[in-house]
Formats: structure tokens, C-alpha cells, sequence
């Protein structure tokens, strides 16, 4: 089972384990759109947070930020009592797991992406918002990630066929121009030798005429 929960703008979703070993299959079938918050240095929930397709994790709107580490932050037994509680998120991507790590249990592959936000305090107005919209829903994770991925595989061929497509017409389009510059060059040309012509022409009828 996994809490889906409903946030301010629909593009994103919010969502998490219900336990420890939910935890290792949300990291397993996660997508490369997906962050993930955590409570530093103490035990918390895993929240999710996925991404509309070509955001970043810089353009996470701050309010949006804000519901996932107070979410992460109510869901942790130690971190919901303390005061400023550093919450670190980082995409998906990012997160290792090792054979001698236990279950739920997770590392990074490159610290230096790990972003940080302190909370200073519970909402209760946001934490009640977000669990009058939670949703919990038995989804097949493993489907969903192989059918998302095939997904992306075809509109990257799509996007890779309207690049040649693009790219065949430009150069039409060049050979069409050098064809143009090739003809507007002769009529000139043809057009100077006519008047060349034409002048020697009335010349000597001119001179005839004095004869």
C-alpha cells in the first residue's frame, strides 16, 4: 500500500511508504522524475515527490518543498518533536542502496546533490490539508515504472524522427537557396552580355550612319 496525498498545483504528487519495507520498493521502482525527502540524521518516513515531465529539482516551487518536508517531518517519531529539523532531498537517481545496508536503509551516490531545508516548526494547517487528501491505493509499482519507460523510450524515437525530419528539410531548404543564387548569378551575367551586345550593336550603326 502507498499514501498518495493531493498538493497545491496537480502537476505534482506526493507519496510514500506505509512502512520500512514499502520504503525498499518505492526505491526500487522509482522513476527519474521522482525526489526524495528524508528527516537528516534521523528516522523518518520516505516521501516522494514526482516531478511533471522536464521540471528539475531547482524548480520545485518553494510551497511544494515545504509540504514534503513537513510531511517527512510529522512522520518521523523523533524529527516531530524537535525543533529545526533538517530535511535532505535529492532525486531518485541519486539514492544507493548497498547489500549490507538494512531494509528501508539508503546512501547517496554523490553528496554534493543532496539539498537541504531546515523546519523550523510543525504546520498543523499544512499536515491537516495534506492528510484530509490522502489517498491509500495498492498500485503495481513494477508495472507502472516498465510501462512508464517504455513510454519514454517512444517519444524519444518520435523526437529523434521529427529531428531528422527537421534537419532534412533544412538542408532542402540551403540546396533550394544555393539553387536560387546560382540562377540569379546567370540571369546577371546574361544580362550584361545582352547589354555588352547591344551597345557595340548601336555604335556601329551609329558610325554606319556617317557614311
Amino acid at each position: 500500500m502507498v499514501y498518495f496525498f493531493t498538493t497545491h498545483d496537480p502537476q505534482y504528487t506526493i507519496y510514500m511508504g506505509r512502512d520500512k519495507f514499502e520504503n525498499e520498493q518505492l526505491l526500487q521502482y522509482g522513476w527519474d522524475e521522482d525526489v526524495w525527502f528524508h528527516v537528516d540524521k534521523h528516522s523518518s518516513a520516505h516521501v516522494y515527490l514526482r516531478l511533471p515531465s522536464g521540471k528539475t529539482i531547482d524548480e520545485i516551487p518553494s510551497n511544494i518543498i515545504e509540504d514534503c518536508a513537513q510531511l517527512v517531518k510529522y512522520n518521523s517519531i523523533e524529527g516531530n518533536k524537535l525543533h529545526g529539523v533538517v530535511v535532505v532531498y535529492t532525486p531518485w537517481s541519486n539514492l544507493k542502496k548497498t547489500v549490507d545496508m538494512d531494509v528501508g536503509q539508503v546512501g547517496f551516490k554523490n553528496r554534493k546533490i543532496v539539498k537541504s531545508i531546515t523546519v523550523e516548526k510543525r504546520k498543523n494547517d499544512v499536515i491537516n490539508r495534506l492528510e484530509r487528501s490522502k489517498k491509500e491505493l495498492f498500485p503495481n509499482l513494477a508495472k507502472e515504472k516498465e510501462d512508464h519507460e517504455r513510454e519514454l523510450i517512444l517519444k524519444r524515437k518520435q523526437a529523434f524522427k521529427e529531428q531528422l525530419k527537421a534537419e532534412k528539410l533544412q538542408r532542402q531548404e540551403q540546396e533550394l537557396r544555393k539553387q536560387e543564387l546560382s540562377y540569379s548569378r546567370i540571369m546577371v551575367e546574361d544580362n550584361m552580355t545582352s547589354n555588352k551586345d547591344l551597345e557595340s550593336s548601336t555604335f556601329e550603326e551609329y558610325e554606319e550612319s556617317f557614311l
